[in-house]
């Protein structure tokens, strides 16, 4: 009875997380570039009451033994790198990379990286995220600039109203060899750690890297309907677990009064 009220009491912190994971990835379902997470758990260490194998008094061998579990962990919330969907906006400085890769770019100095595509200028003419943190490799459009253009490959063009070149640049994206080992910083930016590996700097297209849409916007890969079967599904472990609870208690309470 004790270990069902430990080991249920794991099971109802579990769920406890699976519920703040898939409230995230709802919350973000309209989040450029955002990537859903998903929890992943391990049970616990046995009990071994009797071991499996051993030899029995009477010469034979126990074929299967006695363990109790002590319940379950949460061992990693996982980011699942799946492309979203795409979104035609019109708008010449949002970029969706079809593939692998991210955009880089710079905040205080430091390098973070982002699936959030959607550029604007600031008032020097540099590319920048919504929230200030310049593109990189940095590029100033220049004054007279009617018309900016990006090829898939990267090559991003400003002409002005005759259409003559006034400067180009090429974009580079960066590639991890485990994505999934990058840091969460919030504001659609993730950071290096020594589990996603160092970046690799590469052209849109080639060395494994996706390719840039123009004026397109990748959106978030949370599938709501996946989420919400979820939803439901932690709903009723954490209510069995409860139950479970409630059920060892009752057990407590009728060996008390046995005692009496």
């Amino acid at each position: 009875m004790i270990r069902a009220l430990y080991s249920a009491r794991t099971g109802m912190i579990g769920q406890q997380l699976q519920l703040d994971t898939i409230a995230n990835n709802l919350a973000n379902v309209n989040t450029a570039g955002f990537k859903k997470s998903r929890t992943q758990f391990e049970d616990l260490f046995y009990q071994t009451i009797r071991d499996v194998g051993v030899e029995t008094t009477g010469g034979g061998q126990v074929p299967t033994g006695i363990q109790v579990g002590m319940g379950s962990r949460p061992t990693a919330i996982q980011k699942i790198f799946t492309q979203g969907d795409y979104v035609e906006t019109g708008n010449d400085l949002d970029w969706a990379i079809e593939g692998q890769g991210f955009f880089q770019i710079l905040r205080n100095g430091e390098e973070f990286y982002t699936r959030a595509g959607q550029f604007k200028r600031d008032g020097n003419g540099y590319l920048v995220t919504a929230n200030g943190d310049r593109l990189q490799p940095e590029f100033a459009v220049p004054a007279g600039t009617v018309a900016l253009s990006i090829d898939a490959g990267g090559m991003l063009t400003a002409k002005d109203g005759a259409q003559q070149t006034l400067a180009t640049t090429q974009v580079t994206l960066h590639g991890f060899i485990n994505p999934a080992g990058l840091k969460s910083m919030g504001g659609n930016l993730y950071a290096e750690t020594e589990a996603s590996g160092a970046p690799t700097e590469a052209n849109p297209g080639t060395g494994g890297i996706g390719t840039i849409a123009q004026r397109f916007m990748e959106t978030s890969n949370v599938d709501v309907t996946e989420e919400m079967v979820n939803l439901i599904t932690t709903q009723r472990a954490y209510e069995v677990n409860s139950k479970t609870i409630q059920t060892a208690d009752r057990l407590l309470e009728i060996s008390n009064t046995l005692i009496r």
